[in-house]
């Protein structure tokens, strides 16, 4: 608090007081973090083996069956009681609380798959026999790292493209809205689609593509903030002194132009969330196999006679869309200068 300006005191103030915005940030960023640490709480690999006096980490290194005493140069199957044998006789294992990953088979399972929860499997399994509470931890972070990552990305682009048309206007700008107004009117969803027929999609190739279509929710409210702000009579004073444009622009109009934008953020967070659920769920984001919510929602619409698996996509999802909401709202209410505190 001593390090920010007083107008970010008042601003911190303020998001404090909105108590279901304040709380709400906390309770993100500790599923966050724990999301993070998905290796270490759910994991079909020991997280340390002793074996004859040394130290192992298979979660981090791949070790072969004879380096447990095993007969092949394959990587141990510590999930086969002739391995787990191997470890127990000559030392121990240290495992995660969840012995299973997003993509493990719990073959072990007493119902058939989709299994009901137990006590190996605390939210059940899907149809194909993999843990959901696994699933739901490894497609948290999963989810949570291609919003924020793919939310950088278009912000930079839309705050560069709405900065340089708002900061020169004119001819620069009036080509720029054109050329925005044909892109927007690009139909997104139907050209993943069809270059999922063509390209096998991936984490990156999915950042790329909406990346490419999303960067143009900022370039509105900087471009206005822009217009408004670049005949000041400090942003002329500046350009009558010799400063160079990019200085103006970075130095003097777009702080200002950064209020509007920061508010926006944590909705634009939310929608990028939601379009990757909604590829996953319509079976065009990530490749099958991958931990994903939107794909744990379309195993419990294809498994109405297993409610666990629609009621846990169903839950997560709604919970981090909206502490994402109250986050946005909160903010909002911080950069508004008509709230009390």
């Amino acid at each position: 608090m001593s390090k920010l300006s007083p107008i970010n005191q008042v601003r911190w103030l303020k998001f404090k007081h909105n108590r279901r915005g304040y709380w709400s940030l906390w309770i993100f960023t500790i599923l966050f973090i724990i999301s993070m640490a998905s290796e270490l709480i759910a994991n079909d690999k020991p997280l340390l083996v002793s074996y004859k006096g040394e130290l192992y980490t298979p979660f981090l290194v791949s070790y072969s069956e004879t380096t447990f005493g095993g007969e092949f140069q394959s990587e141990a199957d510590y999930q086969d009681t002739y391995v787990a044998d191997l470890i127990d006789n000559n030392g121990w294992a240290l495992w995660a609380p969840i012995r299973f990953s997003y993509s493990t088979i719990n073959y072990k399972s007493d119902s058939p798959f989709p299994a009901p929860p137990s006590a190996a499997n605390l939210l059940g399994t899907d149809d194909r026999g993999q843990d959901v509470l696994a699933n739901i931890l490894y497609g948290f972070r999963i989810s949570i790292l291609f919003g924020l990552m793919l939310t950088t990305i278009s912000s930079i682009i839309g705050i560069t493209i709405g900065a340089t048309q708002g900061y020169y206007g004119g001819k620069v700008d009036l080509i720029g809205q054109r050329l925005l107004e044909v892109w927007s009117g690009m139909p997104t969803l139907f050209l993943i689609i069809l270059l999922s027929s063509v390209i096998q999609p991936n984490f990156w190739w999915l950042l790329g593509i909406t990346a490419l279509f999303g960067w143009m929710a900022l370039v509105g409210l900087v471009r206005a903030e822009f217009l408004r702000t670049r005949n000041f009579d400090y942003v002329r004073a500046a350009r009558v002194m010799g400063v160079r444009d990019s200085k103006i622009m970075l130095r003097h109009i777009l702080p200002n132009a950064m209020v509007a934008t920061l508010t926006n953020l944590p909705f634009i967070l939310c929608g990028s969330i939601t379009l990757l659920t909604s590829l996953d769920f319509l079976g065009f984001g990530l490749p099958l196999g991958s931990p994903s919510l939107g794909g744990l929602l379309l195993q419990g619409k294809n498994n109405l006679q297993a409610p666990w698996l629609g009621i846990s996509g169903f839950i997560i999802v709604a919970l981090v869309l909206s502490l994402l909401i109250f986050i946005g709202e909160a903010i909002r209410d911080a950069f508004d200068p008509s709230k009390a505190y």
